[in-house]
């Protein structure tokens, strides 16, 4: 039983974030010091820190893009590979019953990098693969989430998302090269992302203890490094096409 002085509601947000024998510790017995449930604690804090994040962290990047009404600079390869690597990890974790904490942001970014590779073909106009491409892969998704899917392919899906997140985050990183500029890519999106997928190899390391799902996120952080250097490197650049 945790201590008198906590109210019923903060004893069942604690039990939200952390298990009863660490409600004891930390309020029963003010071991505040309590390396694993410290650990647990900061671990779930900042999962649900990035999904909420996560909610919006693309927002921006798809406000800027209808605003200009143009999708220039922004790699179609390279989202839908993005996209890939994202549906693989939701996919896999969902399949693993892994804590909602530990993979909840895929969920909110699938949407808004579903909806950016819409915008980029729309706004190229090609309106009719725009369209063709949401149906495709809501069936896709639906497939892979309704549990009629191996664990062998989800499993082989999700290896594949390091050298796609790579390879995605390459392509982008190229075309932000050979224009000179990052187009219509938003800084805020780029570096939520970054500091995103560096806390999120703590999270999945203490939530999950996953090899895999660990390295994803390594190679992520990396890669999404690369993309917010190039921000930072072109930040007063115009977007006119590089010198030749």
């Amino acid at each position: 039983m945790a201590a008198s002085w906590v109210p019923a509601w903060l004893e069942s947000l604690l039990l939200f974030l952390i298990p009863h024998s660490c409600i004891e510790e930390l309020l029963v017995n003010f071991n505040i010091f309590h390396v694993e449930c410290l650990k647990i604690l900061i671990s779930k804090v900042l999962g649900y820190g990035i999904i909420l994040g996560s909610s919006i962290v693309k927002v921006p990047q798809v406000i800027k893009i209808v605003l200009a009404r143009s999708a220039e600079g922004i790699s179609i390869y390279g989202v839908l590979l993005e996209l890939t690597a994202i549906t693989n990890t939701l996919a896999y974790s969902y399949a693993n019953k892994y804590p909602f904490s530990a993979y909840g942001e895929a969920l909110f970014m699938l949407f808004q990098t579903a909806a950016i590779a819409f915008m980029v073909l729309y706004f190229q106009g090609k309106h009719a693969a725009a369209v063709g491409f949401l149906g495709c892969y809501a069936a896709i998704l639906s497939y892979l989430l309704s549990g009629m899917a191996p664990m062998s392919l989800l499993a082989t899906l999700h290896a594949s998302g390091m050298p796609v997140v790579l390879v995605s985050k390459m392509i982008q990183a190229i075309a932000n090269y050979r224009q000179g500029h990052t187009g219509q890519l938003s800084a805020i999106t780029v570096f939520l992302l970054t500091l995103g997928s560096v806390a999120r190899i703590f999270t999945s390391y203490q939530e999950t203890g996953d090899s895999l799902l660990i390295m994803t996120y390594v190679v992520s952080s990396a890669a999404n490094a690369l993309i917010a250097l190039q921000m930072v490197w072109y930040w007063n650049v115009s977007q006119k096409p590089k010198a030749e």
